[in-house]
């Protein structure tokens, strides 16, 4: 491979601690030099030098949650297609969760995931197996063979599991392999509501989801992880309750993990409007205080990681009445511009959103990625943190187009995205 320089670059590596202006050297698809000093440790000749007059270079992000159609439902969302769409958002590596049909519940689905992103994905996709076969929370499955071939961590994906003994016996099982197992906690009887109780959900008629529903069963995986001294991530979190029992059982010094999606941090219930189903959510949205403890838990360290918690979903599950319709919507294209929301606002200071997307998920998960260091591989974006755009249906490249961000208007865009050295995604 040839080798380019990037000059005149905000370089923001969380894994340094690193916000300077410099430059990044890559050859032969890895990171020769980035920070202040890179240009000193001179470029080969033939080398192709672009100036990017200041604009920001970020390691590629990590989305830790990603729902796919493939296999069983490739008419939503195929793991090319999710690929291409996280080249536009400058994510370099996603997590697949194992909701497929079949369930990626055995060493063969794990197997096809890992050949059919090397075959057709632009980016680095990882399986997560399934915790229980089928997702059905009844039987465990063979977390050792899974691992072996190449599961990054174990989930039930939307599924919570109820049953307290199998989870114990997983979290037992999981550490024995260094595992990540990562949970949905809701209850799925306090949690039937179809979207957060309260005023707005009475003033719509429809049935409200309490807090208790997300914080019951984070409170049983946090004591069943502590009592394994196990690893647990708590998968998406939403409300300020859970987030103080997070922090508790980080003071307890527990090995536990907690993600939020960046729709939780961007909106809140009264976004839902007239009964707007791309609004329909698993957690629901929630009041504004809680968004805002969101905000503030993920500035002070409690919660560790954003994810996109992108769910493809068609016309004939999300153009139904609301309490029809299916939750979940897409996120790998808006998920930085929404996340840069907080930086431009100074809720969140630039060097640790970029930690929570890239860093942290890539640390979490045991992932070769999230990094600037020198020798690592060349996964990066270049971001303009500054250039204006407007989120349009037509350009988004999912497959679905449930985005609850549609018109929406954000600062800070992705110009080009960079895996193993390789452009695989520049800004028209």
């Amino acid at each position: 491979m040839s080798a380019i320089l990037f000059e005149n670059a905000r370089i923001v590596d969380p894994s340094r601690g690193l916000d300077e202006t410099g430059s990044v050297l890559i050859r032969d698809g890895r990171i020769v030099a980035a920070g202040s000093d890179a240009r000193n440790q001179g470029a080969p000749e033939g080398t192709e030098i672009i100036d990017l007059a200041g604009k920001a270079v970020l390691p590629g992000l990590v989305d830790a949650r990603v729902f796919v159609g493939e296999p069983g439902a490739e008419h939503r969302e195929t793991i090319a297609s999710a690929s291409q769409a996280a080249a536009a958002g400058g994510v370099t590596t996603f997590i697949m969760m194992p909701d497929t049909d079949p369930v990626i519940d055995d060493v063969a689905l794990v197997e096809f995931v890992k050949r059919t992103a090397r075959d057709t994905a632009i980016v680095n996709v990882h399986p997560a197996a399934a915790v229980t076969k089928g997702l059905k929370g009844e039987e465990m499955t063979e977390f050792g063979l899974l691992r072996q071939a190449g599961a990054v961590g174990f989930s039930d994906g939307r599924h919570t599991i109820e049953n307290s003994q199998l989870l114990r016996r997983a979290f037992t099982y999981a550490r024995d392999f260094d595992a990540v197992i990562s949970c949905e906690t809701r209850d799925p009887y306090l949690g039937q509501g179809v979207m957060n109780e309260g005023l707005f959900a009475s003033w719509l008629g429809l049935s409200g989801s309490p807090r208790e529903a997300e914080v019951i069963p984070l409170e049983r995986d946090l004591r069943l992880a502590a009592l394994t001294r196990s690893r647990y991530h708590a998968a998406q979190l939403s409300c300020a309750m859970s987030a103080e029992a997070m922090q508790r059982a980080k003071d307890q010094g527990h090995k536990v993990t907690a993600g939020v999606s960046i729709n939780h941090l961007s909106l809140n219930e009264n976004d839902i409007g007239e009964y707007r189903t791309f609004f329909r959510l698993s957690p629901p949205l929630r009041s504004e205080e809680d968004r805002l403890a969101m905000v503030e838990a993920v500035k002070n360290g409690t919660i560790d990681i954003i994810v996109s918690a992108h769910d493809p979903q068609d016309v004939d599950t999300k153009r139904l009445p609301f309490s029809d319709a299916e939750t979940g919507a897409i996120g790998l294209e808006t998920l930085l511009g929404a996340a840069l929301r907080l930086y431009h606002n100074e809720s969140i200071p630039l060097l640790r959103l970029v930690e929570v997307l890239s860093t942290a998920p890539a640390r979490i998960f045991g992932l070769d990625a999230g990094t600037l260091k020198p020798g690592a591989v060349a996964d990066l974006a270049i971001v303009d943190l500054e250039e204006p755009w407007v989120v349009r249906e037509e350009n988004l490249r999912s497959r679905s187009k449930n985005t609850c961000f549609e018109s929406a208007r954000f600062q800070g865009r992705v110009i080009r995205t960079i895996v193993g050295g390789k452009t695989v995604f520049v800004a028209d």
